[in-house]
């Protein structure tokens, strides 16, 4: 936004040095992209009259323009095709120089004299218009300097404001934050309207029908006599950036960058019925913008009609051509609104259109200066051209914005910012932004003026004391948390012990995607589970979020073995998905492991090679209780989805099954293509970290020997291998160091229902070596044990 310090000062008296008012603006987060004094490099060039407008001879896109000088007459060969006689406009006689070093020279041009040039605003440094030839107003003095007339030995600053400060894209908004920081007064004249004849209500009609996109909208009625605005509007609109079209629509921009509320202007006359609806436009509904481009409009876009409900304008963007206001305009009709700020954004964004007005309509107006918006602007028309303004205006605002009212603690300001300030000084820095204090004590209510929109919450208002105190102010500090000195917590430690121990025991890690396929999960034995479907899937093979990982694991296998590599030790930790639980909206999600092991395990040259069975995972489960340190787990035999039937254990933690270990389901080996022997297992993380852990103490290792026994015992074939060892181990007592089955035996000579275990036991003193007597006394009482409570029978 480029902002004239001329058009500042009106509103507080401001006269710090440029570069002070540049270092103010940063600080104040205004940022300073460009300092522009348009006229430094401005010499020479005067207002002139066009009189005359000829084709070139010999140059079809050029013309012959004379010109008054006001001291005598010139001919200048131009390019531009935007001049009729009577236009008052920059000229640059010879001698004249330009920004850029551009000194005027008498030169011919395709066989044509020219004495100097007529310049267009870009050619004067005031913009990019490079279209045609910059208009004066027609009642600038004949061969007067540019430099007065455009006031361009002014100093005009180009802002880069944030999309979270729509108060700061006016001129007031501007002034204001510099009167505070200066500690300066600001001063906003309220705008004075003269009113007379009939009454706005029996001259045009207003019905809002969407008061949720458009929360508030007035409506004025005037006469005017449409002409050209006078030199000081046109100046300060030209240094703005803004060109000027005539006094009643220069009126409504110069009102838009003062104050920062877009205003728009009908043709009432032209309006049918002479009124105003806001509606919502019909999806595939067109109209043809100023642009003269035709738009085709959604059901979300917001549009002003007139009473016939045609639309007349894109709602905050921009108006039509139907409605648009001429030189034989006499009547008018002045919008004034506040529109929903998203609403906005969406429709210039679905369009690709964007205005002055739409860019502060999308950040947030104030829609309590939506009628001080439009009475300045009457007040505007009144002077320049001739208004006489109906009283009473059409205000149709429902629903009053309500001034936020937020806490502001002292305490909670300093902590945020890493400052020391008073009570007083918080006030001090608010209260010159608008932002009224009531009450007192460490904890003041802060009440938010309606054109700060984006001051919600307590930290908003810490950043407007950062603001004003300055970030350069504010000390740098560092840090102090000795309490937290950062690394992994418990958890993700225990996490990671997890896949080391995996790891360990030869599985490599791996990732498989969450969405699998319903056909997947069928392959994989699991199609019974309840499973979260996703709405609009990109392709069918991914259309549910898995409730296991196996299936996803055992088809990483089937890739590996369908390129050669069949041996193979696969897991991988991740998240499931069930259903939402009962009173949620989010599926169930929880962390799982599971684990693959396929083909052979390799152990050659040191022992011969054999296929993975189900003991491999006993061997994994068991590392995973003695790395965690877990107090009860233990195997049970169970059944599980995709398991095989007889050859499935449940891994029990405090008593609770958290998982199943087993042999893949021969229907399951099928589906995959899986010839060789596959064992696999999946059990809950959370609840395996969760379970509890036994007491850690010290042991000192004995320096006596061992004393190794081997017992085989014959149990019925329900009888789990777990509870045999939990007998040992409990009748053993302190003196048996070590309990392991290391053979499972099936014979009909056995007789029918039954089988062998046999476990081999290690008996150590830590002060003494054991006497034959003691390991025999050891050995019968652990006999007795599992005799007694399995009915079992002693193998010889």
């Amino acid at each position: 936004m480029r902002a004239p310090l001329s058009w500042i000062r009106e509103f507080t008296p401001v006269d710090a040095p440029v570069p002070e008012l540049v270092h103010a603006l940063n600080q104040l987060g205004l940022e300073v992209e460009a300092i522009d004094e348009p006229g430094r490099e401005i010499a020479g060039v005067i207002v002139a009259k066009v009189l005359e407008v000829q084709d070139h001879p010999d140059a079809d896109k050029l013309t012959l323009v004379s010109v008054d000088r006001g001291d005598g007459e010139s001919r200048v060969v131009c390019g531009a095709r935007n001049l009729v006689p009577g236009d008052v406009v920059p000229y640059a006689p010879v001698g004249a120089a330009l920004p850029g070093g551009v000194r005027l020279e008498r030169r011919k041009i395709r066989g044509v004299v020219s004495d100097g040039m007529l310049c267009s605003a870009r050619e004067l440094g005031l913009g990019d218009d490079h279209e045609g030839i910059l208009h004066l107003s027609p009642t600038s003095p004949l061969g007067a300097d540019v430099r007065e007339v455009l006031g361009l030995d002014d100093v005009v600053f180009d802002l880069a404001i944030t999309a979270n400060r729509p108060d700061a894209m006016s001129m007031v908004g501007v002034a204001r934050d510099l009167a505070a920081h200066f500690g300066l007064p600001l001063t906003v004249p309220a705008p004075s309207v003269a009113t007379t004849g009939t009454p706005t209500r029996d001259r045009a009609t207003l019905v809002v029908e969407s008061a949720d996109r458009c929360p508030r909208y007035v409506a004025r009625v005037a006469t005017v006599t449409v002409g050209a605005s006078p030199d000081w509007i046109a100046r300060r609109l030209t240094l703005a950036g803004m060109r000027t079209i005539s006094n009643v629509v220069d009126v409504t921009n110069y009102v838009l960058l003062e104050r920062g509320q877009p205003l728009h202007v009908f043709d009432l006359g032209r309006l049918d019925g002479r009124g105003i609806v806001v509606r919502l436009a019909s999806d595939g509904e067109r109209m043809v913008t100023l642009d003269g481009v035709e738009r085709v409009l959604a059901a979300a876009d917001l549009l002003i009609c007139d009473a016939a409900r045609v639309p007349q304008a894109i709602a905050g963007i921009m108006g039509g051509g139907s409605s648009e206001v001429s030189d034989a305009t006499t009547e008018i009709l002045l919008e004034s609104a506040y529109f929903e700020p998203i609403g906005i954004s969406r429709t210039s964004k679905r369009l690709g259109l964007r205005s002055e007005s739409s860019a502060r309509f999308e950040r947030g107006t104030d829609p309590g200066g939506v009628l001080t918006g439009a009475d300045r602007a009457c007040e505007l028309l009144h002077e320049i051209a001739a208004a006489e303004v109906a009283p009473d205006p059409l205000d149709a605002y429902p629903t009053p914005v309500e001034r936020r009212r937020i806490t502001v603690r002292t305490e909670r300001v300093n902590a945020l910012l890493g400052t020391t300030l008073s009570t007083d000084d918080v006030r001090g820095a608010l209260e010159p932004l608008g932002i009224e204090i009531e009450g007192e004590g460490d904890a003041p209510v802060a009440v938010v003026p309606t054109f700060r929109p984006d001051l919600e919450r307590e930290v908003d208002l810490a950043e407007e004391v950062a603001r004003r105190v300055g970030f350069n102010e504010i000390p740098r500090t560092i840090p102090s948390n000795p309490d937290h000195a950062g690394g992994l917590s418990p958890a993700q430690r225990e996490r990671r012990l997890v896949a080391d121990v995996l790891v360990g025991t030869g599985c490599s890690e791996a990732y498989t995607l969450s969405l699998v396929s319903p056909s997947g999960l069928e392959r994989g034995g699991v199609a019974e589970l309840a499973v979260v479907e996703v709405e609009n899937p990109l392709r069918v093979e991914e259309s549910v979020l898995r409730p296991r990982i196996l299936p996803g694991l055992l088809d990483a296998v089937a890739f590996n073995a369908g390129h050669g590599q069949t041996d193979l030790a696969l897991f991988e930790m991740g998240h499931i998905f069930g259903p939402p639980r009962a009173g949620q909206t989010l599926p169930d999600e929880r962390d799982h492991l599971a684990a693959v092991l396929a083909g052979a395990l390799v152990r050659r040259p040191h022992e011969a090679d054999r296929p993975v069975d189900v003991f491999d995972l006993v061997d994994v489960v068991e590392a995973l209780g003695q790395a965690l340190e877990l107090a009860d787990v233990r195997l049970e035999g169970a059944t599980a989805p995709g398991l095989h039937p007889s050859r499935t254990a449940a891994i029990v933690v405090d008593g609770a099954a958290i998982g199943y270990a087993g042999e893949v389901a021969p229907a399951v080996a099928t589906a995959f293509e899986l010839a060789g022997p596959v064992v696999a297992l999946e059990l809950d993380v959370g609840r395996l970290l969760a379970a509890q852990r036994r007491t850690r103490w010290f042991q000192p290792v004995s320096r006596f020997p061992a004393s190794g026994i081997d017992l085989a015992f014959t149990v019925a074939d329900s009888v789990a291998a777990g509870t045999i060892e939990a007998a040992l181990r409990a009748s053993g007592g302190d003196l048996l160091e070590d309990v392991r089955l290391f053979d499972v035996f099936r014979s009909d000579a056995l007789g029918a229902g039954r089988k062998s275990l046999a476990c081999a036991l290690r008996f150590r003193a830590a002060d003494r070596t054991l006497t034959d007597d003691e390991v025999g006394s050891l050995r019968q009482r652990c006999i007795d044990a599992v005799v007694a409570a399995h009915a079992a029978e002693l193998r010889g």
